[in-house]
């Protein structure tokens, strides 16, 4: 920031005092300061300056801020005078011959050994900058000012004014946005395959064990994902932190995560334990139930690096460092085949476990990624310098599990919700049901992609917010939610035109035996075009909300949104109005839509509030 020009005498310039030392080098460079922003202001208030009736003004106004700054530099050339004493030369632009102005002349100052010369003119030098900023930003500012200013022609402001900082804020925020976003999308896919691998390999083992790796495989990413949830809450506070340039207040959110995550490990372990008994309560075949039994309670060893997993995670989400969480999932995937074939069938000289070794394979897995991550954490990221161990303090463990028990029940409503969804379509049939999981098992694929952004937009909010930038935040959560919208126009569109194309890759699709499941999966895939976009859109906008910390409203707009709205016009348009499994699609979609609209205007009201 320049020096107010009220600060110094425009018509004289201070003396520059000979003395040698420090104290000569510093008023030199005050002096030089003190005289040069003066006429730097009065320039940057000239014709040239003030004009803003064309962009080309700018460098006029740089011309005519320099013409009145540069005389000054040969001032420190040797024109100050030999003494303390000596006389001021005038600075007035009209008295252009300043070098000769004052006793003692060059030969003076020279001869004292005035060896502050080139610090006198390094200060010239940066207050020229300064003022170079100040009278640029006047002439170009008018292009950011909206059309209700004062003093801004009415067609500039439709040129220049909404369209110029929208396209702004896709120059700034895409590239970082998309650098963070594209890792964590292939992680989430990688995550994935982990769960498709596992499928694929059971399935050599019998239908029975497949029916029980579909029950406890449910089972557990429900448990583990409701609890792992509440770590989310690390992601936002740790973004904040590093926009706000706190490396200290990030590392300290990142221990009490560890710490919040150990003492959920138990609790979610005991859950798993104790869910065998609960599924023959509920009715399920004995042998299934058993077979789901034994796989829960061998996984339940992978929590502790499950959830270590998802604490690291989330502190390196937040910092905006994805790389490393995108190469341990793949690490994970190919640990996933390796484990399963020794445990599952016996290879190398291990037992053959069956489902039960499916269960450990992952626990392995887990265990293997959390450790991986944690030798990443503290030795090779950016912030390992500040990750001290240090005194924990109950206030940030209660901070973060505030903030991420409603993250944890916002996950667990759209879980259920799903998972209700696929009891409904049980009961229209069995062909139905079948193709329900084609074409949602394709949806969950691609939803991954906005799942990435959505995390990466709570990241970029978050530092925006931190740094205290409000027109950042406003960037950051319009161009998350409109590329996570525009990704899905894609996806969209090929569900819809090509759904057949899609379904053969799970299917014969001209063997007549399938002509029932490919009937209702072509009809759920283009539903779910439209399920798409409602579907990346709301993602999007709660990792939004999520970057300013903004999570008990979000769970209770999907709560109504997802059960009430959602599910209740799904049993209705496919019972009531005999749509049968279409109407519970149409159920989502309606569901989703509410919740994107009602949490994107959420975001846009909040945004408004920041400064």
């Amino acid at each position: 920031m320049p020096l107010p020009a009220a600060s110094v005498s425009v018509g004289s310039a201070p003396a520059l005092s000979s003395s040698s030392g420090t104290s000569d080098v510093r008023a030199c460079r005050n002096a030089s300061i003190n005289a040069v922003i003066p006429s730097a202001e009065r320039a940057s208030t000239s014709a040239p300056c003030a004009s803003s009736a064309s962009i080309s003004s700018g460098p006029a106004c740089w011309a005519a801020t320099m013409s009145a700054v540069r005389p000054l530099a040969s001032t420190c050339d040797g024109s100050a005078p030999a003494s303390r004493a000596a006389t001021t030369p005038s600075v007035s632009p009209a008295s252009s011959d300043v070098r000769s102005g004052g006793t003692g002349g060059t030969a003076g100052a020279r001869s004292k050994g005035f060896g502050s010369t080139p610090n006198c003119k390094r200060a010239v030098s940066v207050a020229s900058v300064r003022m170079r900023t100040t009278a640029m930003s006047r002439s170009i500012r008018p292009r950011y000012r909206g059309r209700h200013e004062k003093g801004t022609p009415p067609g500039r402001a439709a040129r220049h004014g909404l369209g110029w900082r929208v396209l702004d804020a896709w120059v700034r925020e895409a590239p970082p946005l998309l650098r963070i976003a594209l890792p964590l999308a292939l992680a989430q896919m990688a995550q994935n395959g982990m769960g498709l691998v596992d499928t694929l390999m059971v399935g050599r083992l019998g239908p029975a064990s497949l029916a029980g790796i579909a029950l406890g495989s449910m089972l557990f990413f429900f448990v583990s994902i409701v609890a792992g949830s509440i770590l989310f809450a690390v992601g936002p506070l740790v973004a904040q932190a590093v926009g706000a340039r706190r490396p200290e207040r990030a590392a300290d959110v990142a221990r009490h995560g560890v710490v919040l995550a150990a003492l959920l490990t138990p609790v979610a372990m005991a859950l798993l334990w104790s869910a065998g008994p609960l599924l023959t309560r509920l009715g399920q075949d004995p042998a299934t139930a058993d077979l789901a039994t034994g796989y829960l309670r061998a996984v339940a060893w992978g929590v502790p690096g499950f959830m270590l997993y998802v604490s690291l995670r989330a502190f390196l989400e937040g910092a905006g460092h994805t790389r490393p969480i995108m190469l341990i999932s793949f690490v994970g995937i190919g640990a996933n085949v390796l484990a399963n074939n020794a445990l599952m069938f016996g290879r190398w000289g291990f037992p053959a476990l069956g489902l039960v070794g499916t269960g450990y394979a992952t626990a392995i897995v887990y265990t293997l990624m959390a450790v991986l991550l944690a030798i990443h954490v503290v030795r090779r990221d950016p912030l390992h310098p500040v990750l001290r161990w240090a005194r924990l303090r109950r206030e940030q463990v209660g901070e973060i599990a505030r903030l991420g028990w409603p993250i944890a029940l916002t996950v667990g409503f759209e879980t259920g919700l799903f998972a209700v969804t696929a009891v409904l379509m049980g009961i229209v049939g069995q062909t139905a049901l079948a193709g329900h999981q084609v074409a949602i098992q394709t949806v969950s694929f691609t939803f991954m992609i906005p799942l990435g952004l959505g995390v990466a937009t709570t990241a970029r909010v978050g530092h925006a917010v931190g740094r205290g930038d409000p027109d950042g935040v406003r960037a950051a959560g319009g161009v998350g939610i409109t590329l996570s919208l525009a990704v899905m126009c894609v996806t969209a569109a090929i569900y819809w035109l090509a759904p057949e194309f899609v379904i053969g890759l799970y299917v014969d699709v001209a063997e007549p035996a399938n002509a029932g499941l490919v009937a209702f999966a072509t009809t759920f895939l283009r539903i779910g075009a439209l399920f798409q976009l409602v579907d990346g859109l709301q993602v999007a906008a709660i990792g939004a909300l999520r970057g300013l910390k903004d999570t008990r409203v979000p769970m209770l707009i999907t709560l109504v949104s997802y059960w009430l709205v959602g599910l209740g016009s799904g049993v209705l348009l496919a019972f009531g109005l005999g749509l049968e499994g279409a109407g519970l699609w149409y159920g989502l979609v309606v569901g989703l839509a509410v919740a994107a609209v009602w949490l994107s205007t959420r975001f846009v009201a909040l945004a408004r509030r920041v400064r």
